[in-house]
């Protein structure tokens, strides 16, 4: 079996793979304070919730955008496996071309995420990630990394405007009734929720433009699927593309 890990800012992706086949996937919270002792208790919890023995872990691989989590939760691997993790950085065979000024600041997320999608949909293709930020990456009809934008994630939003104004409350991430808000609430919901999926749909029609070509969208990502339903545009989502990723950079450095 090969564990494949996904490390976010708020969450920690764990999948548990057989083949090309995800058998579980958990999210557990990202925390920075965690020692390695923890992070192994934790792995070792999430094997016995679904009664996998450490034993049947052949292999593990990591991509990580927090590097302290990164270092603590590796060595937790290697005390409850005693195999040193496949990490995702620079020097790994992705089999992505990046057209960027420095391809190695591009975070292991993005280029997961564009291994997946080149594996499963053809070019040119716009890729977003919801999660603490909110990602869009740009790929060319030759199946080029070109480039991409970071937007202020929906949570990151919310806690923006309820911290910094004297008057708005804390609220729940839902769809809004309407865009024009009858209340404080409703209003809020209809700035950050519909207030994003009107954002993505005119950054889709602008990496269109650019792109000179109706490019097929994916997303992913914990908040993508409260978010896209409220977008015009065509939007294809897969809550398993970073793992799926993993799995294909894997197969590949294991050739």
């Amino acid at each position: 079996m090969l564990l494949a890990i996904d490390i976010g800012n708020t969450n920690i992706v764990l999948g548990m793979i057989e083949g090309k086949k995800i058998l579980h996937q958990v999210r557990i919270a990202t925390d920075q304070v965690k020692t390695s002792d923890q992070y192994c208790m934790d792995l070792n919890n999430m094997l016995g919730l679904y009664g996998m023995e450490k034993s049947t872990i052949e292999d593990v691989i990591i991509s990580s955008v927090v590097p302290p989590v990164l270092n603590s939760l590796r060595t937790a691997v290697m005390k409850l496996t005693g195999k040193s993790p496949f990490v995702v950085g620079p020097g790994v065979k992705t089999g992505l071309n990046i057209q960027m000024e420095d391809p190695s600041q591009l975070g292991s997320d993005l280029v997961v995420g564009a291994v997946a999608a080149l594996k499963e949909f053809k070019p040119p293709l716009i890729i977003i990630d919801m999660g603490t930020a909110t990602t869009i990456s740009a790929i060319d009809k030759t199946g080029t990394y070109v480039g991409g934008s970071i937007c202020t994630g929906v949570k990151i939003s919310a806690a923006a405007l309820t911290g910094k104004t004297a008057q708005l409350p804390g609220i729940s991430l839902e769809a809004p009734k309407k865009a024009i808000g009858k209340n404080t609430i409703e209003a809020m919901r209809s700035g950050l929720m519909l207030g994003s999926a009107c954002m993505l749909d005119g950054m889709i029609d602008r990496y269109r433009e650019e792109l000179g070509e109706q490019a097929t969208v994916i997303a992913t990502g914990g908040i993508a699927k409260y978010v896209l339903p409220m977008c015009r545009r065509e939007i294809i989502y897969d809550r398993d593309l970073l793992l799926k990723g993993l799995i294909a950079i894997y197969e590949n450095n294991k050739k």
